[in-house]
């Protein structure tokens, strides 16, 4: 066990306390942990119950009872949800729902779940490590959500929804302390300030050592430090008006985060350099990264929101959703995780973007009616470095050794983004319900690109630039039918289209490779219940669905001859490949057999193969028989939790988790490619066997307002991947990430 927390992490704990009076000034006020969900999944605000849709909610003190202090907690709570930490990254989430997702986070790619707070989305898949705190609800949106929410929302969308300021105050003070050096704390604090105005101030800290360390120097890796807050105001001006202010910030200052070199690497001329076992070495959270990298990845990110509604009459509702959003991070990444010099890079990235959303909001007798108009301008600028000295050592050129490489990159992307959209639902009778809606979206994309080389011969310095535009429109339609069989039971269909942006190959290093990709498309199809019995005891909601997925984005590599060297050159192009088919069902159930004894479970499975996936250097120009990836056949977590009443307003609480997740691919490309031809022969490496996850928590509860949570994490200490990347082109390399070993922590919380 690693030493609890330095310096600057008790000064986050102190002041931490410093700030607990302001959180424990009123008296206390009971939460009803099982009192019904209400969602906006679909614009309006609805039971969870009552949606006609996958969709999965989660309470704040449902959050806590899973663990979830973060987005990635909520892995294993949603059937067909695959949501970890981005390889090579401290602050990206890598989402893929019904196994579409977009693992890479370069900032050329957009991500195909969209990740929304408080209805603003977040266009990148860095800066959403955020925590989970003092929020009102989080909600899981499975397959295609192109109407309502539009671009890259493709597999869905990952809502986060804060609480809200009222006149009724409002207090959280948590303090976590665990193994590994962790030290966190949160405080939130709401409440009246005038009348008719409420607000809410949140801070947080946190402090984590790292899980890998150097064998020889002691380095950290994998760590985690991050600060942040989020101010709001809330002002009901009449009954019939009301704006919502918000502002947030996060700052991080991790370590590099360190993956396992699974292949033998080699140089340029495919010489191995470092040779490694096949297959690799039992993972001991050991690496070495190289000496000159800076051990440091650093991220800020702020934004703004303003959120208006006035309720103009009893039928109509007009709402106005602003926000801007600014993020930078300057990351060091060695992506061959070894002490050599091959994949070794810097990445430098300010990006910000403006959003504006207008909603009319319409119910009328049988009518319910949500119609809009969305606009976003998005700008990222980057500066990038690729170190790989190593790479082109035993090179010669010319008859000049070569002994070092670098290149520099610099871009600039804009993107405008424009849409109308509409949806209707009409009432039939008082058991049927008839839903439809379109969404046209109008986009367009600006790229430039300076690419330039340089080695210690600087005759053979090379610079490769272009710039390029695009646009694409695109016409996302729903269509959807409820019934209420009885009163306890609801079944409905559901047909709806999404789509992903096109966009540029962000990795264009050669002439050749930059020509634009056009958008992904899926068409999903689903049928499902929505059931409780048991006067309320018993939840049970099953959906089986079947999804189209076109145009699909693949990152192919490859080599060529470079020109002016003549060496071999990787080559790393995007094209839309083919297709996928996914066809699959989920059962989530939530059962109370008896007072204060709580089940449930979430189960689903996933068929995914390619229907067509073009690759020239494969037999027949085909990939359609490799594994797609992050889509295991089945992901499954059982949990239960039981509550004995002591003395008193006291309590013990004692839950706990069993999660599973069979076979998963971890990158697209996971068959060996030897001498520029395509195999059969899967990359055993890049694949995660079955394995199972075991948590558990036991919480004594003071009364309603003081509580302190013993829990454990990966009870069993399974070392298991998460992510995998695959650069063979690029030495050879091939990199896998793994989750965190088994935690202990201690959590101490107050709330009014």
């Amino acid at each position: 066990m690693k030493r609890f927390g330095d310096p600057a992490r008790l000064a986050l704990l102190l002041a931490t306390v410093a700030a607990a009076p302001m959180a424990l000034c009123a008296p206390a006020m009971a939460q009803d942990a099982d009192e019904e969900i209400i969602v906006t999944a679909r614009r309006t605000a609805e039971s969870l119950q009552d949606v006609p849709a996958s969709v999965s909610a989660f309470s704040e003190g449902r959050l806590e009872e899973i663990g979830a202090t973060d987005a990635t907690g909520l892995q294993g709570a949603v059937p067909n949800l695959n949501i970890v930490q981005g390889r090579g990254s401290a602050n990206a989430t890598n989402i893929t729902i019904r196994g579409i997702g977009q693992p890479d986070a370069l900032q050329t790619f957009d991500p195909a779940v969209g990740f929304y707070v408080d209805d603003v989305y977040y266009s990148r898949i860095r800066g959403t490590q955020m925590e989970v705190f003092d929020v009102e609800r989080v909600e899981v949106l499975r397959g295609p959500q192109g109407t309502l929410y539009g671009r890259n929302t493709i597999g869905g969308a990952f809502k986060l929804v804060t609480r809200r300021p009222s006149e009724d105050p409002h207090g959280l003070f948590q303090v976590t302390v665990g193994d590994y050096g962790q030290l966190e704390g949160r405080v939130a604090a709401s409440g009246p300030i005038a009348e008719g105005l409420a607000g809410g101030v949140t801070v947080f800290g946190a402090g984590r050592d790292g899980y890998v360390t150097n064998p020889t120097t002691g380095e950290e890796y994998n760590n985690r430090e991050s600060f942040g807050g989020r101010v709001q105001l809330a002002w009901d001006a009449s009954p019939t008006f009301s704006v919502d202010f918000s502002a947030d910030i996060a700052d991080e200052s991790s370590a590099l985060q360190m993956g396992q070199a699974t292949t033998s690497l080699t140089n340029l001329l495919g010489v191995v350099i470092l040779p490694i076992s096949d297959p690799a070495p039992e993972y001991e959270f050991e690496a070495a990264a190289t000496p000159s990298l800076p051990n440091s990845t650093e991220l800020t990110h702020w934004g703004t929101s303003l959120r208006a509604s006035w309720e103009i009459s009893p039928s109509l509702t007009l709402r106005s959703i602003t926000a801007y959003r600014d993020l930078a991070y300057d990351d060091y990444i060695d992506i061959d995780a070894t002490a050599l010099e091959i994949g070794d890079v810097f990445v430098g990235v300010n990006q910000d973007q403006f959003s504006q959303e207008f909603q009319a909001l319409y119910e009328q007798g049988a009518w319910n009616v949500v119609a809009g108009v969305y606009y976003l301008r998005e700008d990222v600028r980057s500066h990038q470095e690729a170190y790989a000295d190593d790479l082109v050592n035993g090179v010669v050129l010319f008859a000049t050794p070569l002994t070092s490489f670098l290149r520099t990159i610099d871009d600039d992307l804009q993107t405008t983004s424009m849409a109308v959209f509409a949806n209707a639902t009409y009432a039939v009778n008082d058991r049927l319900n008839i839903s439809g809606g379109i969404r046209y979206t109008e986009e367009e994309k600006e790229y430039e690109r300076s690419t330039s080389t340089f080695y210690n011969a600087p005759a053979f310095n090379a610079t490769f630039g272009f710039e390029i535009e695009e646009s694409w429109d695109d016409v996302s339609p729903m269509l959807s039918a409820d019934y209420q069989l009885t009163d306890n039971v609801m079944i409905y269909g559901r047909a709806a289209r999404g789509f992903l942006s096109g966009g540029f190959n962000g990795r264009a290093n050669n002439p050749g490779e930059q020509a634009p990709y056009d958008p992904e498309v899926s068409t999903s199809y689903e049928i499902g219940t929505r059931t409780d019995w048991l006067d309320g005891r018993l939840l049970a909601n099953f959906t089986i669905f079947h999804t189209l997925f076109e145009d699909f984005q693949a990152r192919v590599s490859g080599t060529v001859t470079d020109p002016g060297t003549g060496l071999p050159s990787p080559e790393l192009t995007v094209i839309n490949a083919g297709e996928l088919e996914l066809s699959g069902a989920e059962l989530e159930l939530n059962y109370s057999p008896i007072e204060n004894l709580r089940l449930d479970t979430q189960i689903g499975y996933l068929d995914a193969s390619y229907g067509e996936f073009d690759d020239a250097r494969f037999p027949g120009g085909s990939r359609a028989f490799q594994t797609p990836a992050f889509s295991p056949e089945w992901t499954a977590r059982f949990g239960g939790s039981y509550e004995w009443t002591l003395g008193g307003d006291s309590s013990l609480t004692l839950a706990g988790s069993a999660r599973f997740r069979s076979e998963t691919a971890l990158a697209v490309d996971n068959t060996f490619v030897v001498g520029g031809v395509g195999t059969t022969t899967p990359v055993e490496s890049l694949f995660q066997d079955d394995y199972w996850l075991y948590d558990a928590s036991l919480t004594w509860r003071a009364n309603d307002i003081v509580s302190v949570a013993l829990q454990g994490r990966n009870l069993s200490d399974e070392v298991y991947k998460t992510d995998g990347q695959e650069f063979s082109s690029v030495g050879n390399i091939r990199t896998v990430y793994y989750g965190a070993p088994q935690t202990w922590s201690v959590v101490f919380t107050a709330r009014y």
